[in-house]
């Protein structure tokens, strides 16, 4: 029997954001396009937002009680060895039932429970780390797996090497010739052909410190002659949408149209989650990260600075932004030189066939 008209069964877990998420429903679309008769469940934690976007993009989802361990001592904490304790129960009775050919993590609370219980049946497991520095659900599993995807260098400190396969991360297949779609994007966004546009993006939930910073230099950006597409986040637009009055001001809480808001940026400032970056790689325009402080090990950081010591972008520290922002975007607005220059070599690190390569490692295990 050829492997396309196989019945595979294919069990996936990724979640918490959409950069653990977008990655197995890259994964999944793809394996879906080989494996035409395949199977597909995905895994997640009850209330987090893959129970919403797995479904939107057609696939079957059963939720685990599980979260992650906070910080400091909260009551949270106090209930994580029971949701432990419940979702490996749950996540063994999801595999038993389900009977998966392979299983894939893309990282995130529910991974951890789902693979375990996998991995102890003996089923051939990969997972799929998208940053420079691994999170504990992935370092933990990395022993029971067979295979680890990685988007980084030198990542034989945390895994295995044997295991390691470099890849890149899952992206958005609609981003590989957005150069194309300039004039398309200006004009859908209603923008003015010929003047500076900044995009700034603060990911799906939005970043507190970036948009504290958009709101005090929007004068400023005036006067440097920039319109601006900036997407706030959902938890910040009703604070934020009068500035859609603004001139030359346009608020979003969430880009759906992310090709186009590629398209039409010169100057793009973003966070530095994984997924973002692999993004910011393969559009190729001038960036300006600005890290999240707040995640585990200070990976944003990390992320960015692998892109800054290649001279392929610029990286404003939280804490410094009121220091240097000015600064720091006039000398980059003011010199196209050093813009180009960014952008070619933000570029020469794009790994434009990770979804491939991953789906290659998948069908590997599947033909074990």
């Amino acid at each position: 029997m050829n492997r396309e008209s196989k019945t595979y069964k294919i069990i996936l877990s990724g979640g918490g954001t959409g950069g653990h998420i977008y990655p197995a429903i890259a994964i999944a679309n793809d394996l879906k396009n080989r494996l035409p008769n395949a199977e597909f469940l995905f895994v997640g934690a009850k209330d987090r937002m893959e129970m919403e976007k797995v479904p939107q993009a057609g696939y079957d989802i059963k939720g685990l009680w599980i979260s992650g361990i906070q910080r400091k001592l909260t009551l949270k904490n106090l209930m994580f060895p029971f949701k432990l304790i419940s979702s490996l129960w749950n996540a063994n009775k999801i595999v038993k039932a389900f009977k998966p050919d392979v299983a894939i993590g893309t990282g995130g609370f529910a991974s951890g429970p789902l693979l375990y219980m996998a991995a102890s049946k003996h089923i051939p497991c990969l997972i799929q780390e998208q940053n420079s520095y691994p999170g504990i659900t992935n370092k933990l599993l990395a022993k029971k797996v067979q295979k680890i995807c990685v988007a980084y260098d030198n990542l034989e400190r945390f895994f295995p090497s044997d295991k390691i396969i470099k890849t890149g991360n899952p992206v958005r297949q609609d981003l590989l010739n957005i150069e194309t779609k300039t004039v398309e994007a200006k004009d859908f966004f209603n923008l003015k052909h010929g003047k500076y546009t900044l995009l700034v993006l603060g990911g799906s939930l939005g970043a507190r410190a970036i948009n504290d910073l958009i709101e005090k230099e929007l004068d400023f950006l005036d006067t440097q002659n920039v319109q601006v597409i900036w997407q706030c986040g959902k938890l910040y637009y009703e604070q934020y949408k009068i500035y859609n009055n603004t001139k030359d001001i346009q608020v979003y809480p969430f880009l759906n149209n992310m090709d186009f808001a590629y398209a039409t940026s010169d100057i793009i400032i973003s966070r530095a989650g994984a997924s973002s970056v692999s993004e910011l790689c393969i559009v190729g325009k001038p960036v300006i990260f600005v890290p999240s402080p707040n995640v585990a090990e200070d990976h944003q950081t990390k992320n960015a600075m692998a892109i800054v010591n290649n001279d392929a972008a610029m990286i404003i520290k939280e804490e410094d932004l009121d220091v240097d922002f000015e600064n720091k975007f006039s000398q980059l607005i003011q010199s196209p030189e050093r813009q180009k220059q960014l952008a070619a070599n933000i570029k020469k690190l794009a790994l434009v066939n990770a979804t491939k390569d991953i789906v290659d490692e998948v069908v590997k295990l599947l033909e074990r």
